[in-house]
């Protein structure tokens, strides 16, 4: 028995050594958000599988994962709830992990707000999240016609939900600066984070000056862009994962390009939200804590920076709160 123990307790420290331990920057309201999550978004057209989800956050919350990324849209908040509930059984506290989750389009009516979230904290099996994000400015209808809410009645909606404890902070994603400016004009509670794209073709320096300024943490979707050749469209700018500069960057480090791409990102100050079903991957991505850039390779992945957006929605260019420049890329 004493032998066995032994080797039970060996394969634990192991286990433990190896959970990368991801650092964590301070909210302006107060909490810590870790510096890195793991997303939960397939895509537009993707129909998630019945437990794909669920593999994927448990396997992350193994390799130290502990802010998991999701939406009401995504159609996956129980499959994230079941893998939350199954790590806590075994031992992961519910304080040490961050969960964001979003406010869909349908529910911009200021007194949809706190119904809506209820209703994802059933799903997710949770009796209040970290962050909840309004996920876009834009309101739309299930019927598809247009909400045109403004969104200061939802944003309205979040404070009342952050005040009856239902989550932590709020924030907002695919906001613009001036979307921002207007809520702080109106003297309402400042977003403690913004999500929006970024990765080395949309780098946006300057929002991400502007949300330095205030104290607002940036969360950043899709951080890998167009860096997978399945993943590129055809009018997508360079870089792509066997990039030469690239790949002599990662070399050094013995990492992946992927894995640099990420840590430039984090050095602008940025949380990437990586995502993935593969085990191995999840694992690689969270990889990135233990190696820092020179200047000199900083400047070449700042180069890549296009303007590109990977996910313009242009199917709302004629929203009135669409909040990207209207361009027809």
């Amino acid at each position: 028995m004493g032998t066995f123990t032994s080797v039970f307790v060996l394969f634990f420290a192991v286990i433990s050594l190896t959970a990368a331990t991801v650092p964590t920057l301070k909210l302006y309201d107060g909490g810590n958000i870790p510096a890195l999550a793991l997303g939960t978004w397939l895509g537009n057209n993707t129909k998630p599988g019945a437990n794909e989800v669920e593999n994927s956050v448990s396997w992350a919350i193994d390799a130290g994962y502990r802010h998991i990324d999701t939406a009401f849209a995504y159609r996956i908040e129980d499959q994230v709830g079941r893998a939350l509930a199954k790590k806590i059984a075994e031992g992961v506290k519910r304080e040490e992990l961050f969960i964001t989750t979003k406010l869909w389009n349908s529910e911009h009516a200021k007194d949809a707000v706190v119904p809506a979230l209820r209703g994802s904290l059933s799903s997710l099996g949770l009796d209040y999240v970290d962050l909840y994000l309004v996920h876009w400015p834009v309101g739309q209808f299930n019927n598809g016609t247009y909400d045109y809410t403004d969104y200061v009645e939802t944003w309205r909606g979040m404070m009342e939900a952050k005040a009856l404890g239902l989550t932590r902070s709020i924030g907002v994603s695919n906001f613009n600066q001036q979307q921002i400016d207007r809520l702080l004009e109106l003297g309402l509670e400042k977003p403690s984070v913004l999500q929006v794209e970024i990765n080395l073709n949309l780098q946006q320096p300057s929002l991400l000056a502007y949300c330095s300024s205030k104290d607002i943490r940036v969360m950043g979707y899709t951080p890998f862009g167009s860096l997978f050749y399945s993943k590129a469209k055809p009018d997508a700018p360079a870089p792509r994962v066997d990039d030469p500069a690239l790949v002599e960057i990662a070399k050094k480090y013995n990492k992946t390009v992927p894995q640099v791409s990420l840590r430039y990102l984090i050095e602008l100050g940025v949380i990437p939200i990586p995502k993935s079903l593969t085990k191995s991957r999840i694992e690689q991505n969270i990889d990135v804590f233990d190696f820092t850039l020179t200047q000199e390779e900083k400047d070449v992945l700042k180069s890549f920076d296009r303007n590109y957006r990977t996910i313009p929605q242009l199917k709302w260019l004629d929203h009135p709160y669409y909040p990207f420049e209207k361009t027809t890329q």
